[in-house]
């Protein structure tokens, strides 16, 4: 194998989001560089976190119906049972949610935890408050598949933080998922809810890592199987 091969097998893809975000910061660069050296450098660095930040690796999804896996990388922030947001049309009972908290330097592309039909497509306006506090759930802008499972209706939450300002999710409603599927992601940091019937055990603990299609997060059934846990 070739060093040209070795270093592009190395190097993960870029998700085709971030090519405007990774131009605009090299221009800026070369424009600090002109006005002072040592901003080249600075700037030359804040290009490679973007590029980072926009990384989309490839994943080996566990497949199984039984299952259900992250769908984004970061900790486990939130493990419990809660009435979902009105707007999910879910119901007053509450669900298990699992949620997982995504830093400025997590891979930040969206994957379906589970198998299914989008039934609905929500968005709905709201604060940027720390996304790792509860009330996010809540209060933060936040947009959300409801999908149609072998189990039944789960949910999937992107939600907004201090950070970020922008959720971007292009699936729409009426379109399978297959889990593990690319939907969308959020730009710079932010929190991804699931929400599963009380039928679905956690496989996870507050404070663990999750790695986007391929951490188990929950399953259907007895035996919950040792959780994939790698650096992402």
């Amino acid at each position: 194998m070739s060093l040209v091969q070795s270093i592009k097998n190395a190097v993960p893809p870029i998700h085709r989001e971030g090519y405007p975000f990774i131009a605009g910061f090299a221009v800026a660069t070369l424009v600090l560089g002109w006005i002072w050296d040592p901003l080249f450098y600075l700037g030359l660095a804040l290009t490679c976190w973007c590029a980072l930040f926009f990384r989309d690796p490839k994943r080996v999804t566990p497949v199984s119906s039984d299952l259900v896996i992250s769908p984004a990388d970061g900790k486990i922030s939130l493990v419990g049972n809660r009435v979902p947001p009105p707007e999910l049309g879910l119901g007053n009972e509450e669900m298990l949610r699992i949620s997982v908290f995504m830093n400025v330097f997590n891979c930040h592309v969206n994957r379906s935890p589970v198998k299914g039909k989008i039934l609905r497509k929500i968005h709905k306006a709201g604060k940027f408050v720390n996304a790792e506090l509860d009330k996010a759930s809540d209060d933060n802008e936040r947009n959300s598949l409801v999908i149609d499972t072998e189990h039944g209706e789960i949910a999937v939450v992107q939600i907004a933080g201090l950070v970020a300002r922008r959720i971007v999710c292009w699936a729409e409603q009426g379109e399978d998922l297959a889990v593990g599927e690319r939907f969308g992601l959020i730009r710079f940091g932010s929190r991804l809810d699931v929400y599963l019937p009380r039928e679905a055990s956690a496989g996870v603990h507050v404070g663990q890592t999750a790695v986007a299609g391929e951490t188990i997060l929950a399953r259907y059934g007895e035996d919950i199987p040792m959780p994939l846990i790698r650096a992402s």
